[in-house]
């Protein structure tokens, strides 16, 4: 049995992994953090029966009374870091779903990692096909250099660019030979979106949309386009899972999905 603290329990994310939970046999949630909804059943607050578990602010001495093995977070980019740091310091691995966390962040989780012989994952995205898309683009960078990434949200999205497009531009400019590393390559012209490590990425926050992305390569009389689209949350969750199932077998701070697919 996994034992579960979901950070962010209140809000979409956090709901939709509990859910997901409720009837796999090898998870229990056994702690759920949310200022949001603090002193509420979890499973309520869900929308499922009730489960017993109180809904409170976030705290280390939590975690190890409840023996979790695992902390998931989805949290707020401001509070994210400090949730992963603190779950370590308390024996517990994070798997971190919170995207817009700053690279001094992702520093002292790595630290933290190392300080706690323990290993934590950061997740831009959970969607099984969204981590295929970029391991696509990836390749097609070798062949086909020029690109552009056009990624869509809902818009209570709080970071832009997403995560995803972040983490996906990171992956051109490595197929490049351009290394990784860095928020932001060369100054764009106006209009052309924000450049991460020289690719353009241009943010739509729109109702409606959940979580879609395009990555268009050009070359002389011929494109390519790449493109995921997640139309529900419950896309995400195969991915939650997986990762909380198998974050004990990393080694220190591992960002992407690809670490738990075996690709």
């Amino acid at each position: 049995m996994i034992r579960v603290a979901v950070s962010g329990a209140a809000g979409r994310m956090g709901r939709e992994t509990f859910r997901a939970m409720w009837d796999d046999p090898e998870m229990a949630l056994v702690a759920a953090f949310d200022p949001a909804a603090t002193g509420q059943d979890a499973g309520i607050v869900a929308g499922l029966d009730p489960c017993g578990v109180k809904i409170g602010a976030m705290a280390g001495g939590t975690l190890r009374a409840c023996r979790a093995d695992v902390l998931v977070d989805f949290s707020v980019p401001g509070t994210a870091a400090a949730n992963a740091v603190q779950a370590l310091q308390a024996g517990v691995s994070p798997v971190v779903g919170t995207t817009g966390i700053a690279p001094d962040d992702l520093a002292n989780i790595e630290a933290a990692c190392a300080e706690a012989g323990l290993p934590a994952l950061v997740v831009p995205n959970f969607a099984i096909g969204a981590v295929l898309m970029m391991r696509f683009a990836a390749e097609a960078a070798r062949h086909m250099p020029s690109a552009e990434i056009i990624e869509l949200h809902h818009d209570g999205k709080l970071d832009a660019p997403s995560g995803t497009a972040r983490l996906t531009a990171e992956r051109i400019a490595a197929s490049r030979g351009m290394g990784t590393g860095g928020a932001s390559g060369t100054v764009q012209p106006p209009a052309r979106g924000h450049s991460v490590r020289g690719v353009s990425v241009h943010s739509v926050r729109l109702p409606g949309l959940v979580a879609h992305q395009e990555v268009i390569f050009g070359a002389i009389g011929q494109t390519l386009t790449i493109r995921h689209d997640s139309l529900d949350r419950r896309s995400f969750m195969p991915g939650v899972l997986l990762a909380v199932r198998r974050v004990r077998q990393l080694s220190g701070l591992v960002i992407g999905l690809d670490a738990v697919l075996d690709l």
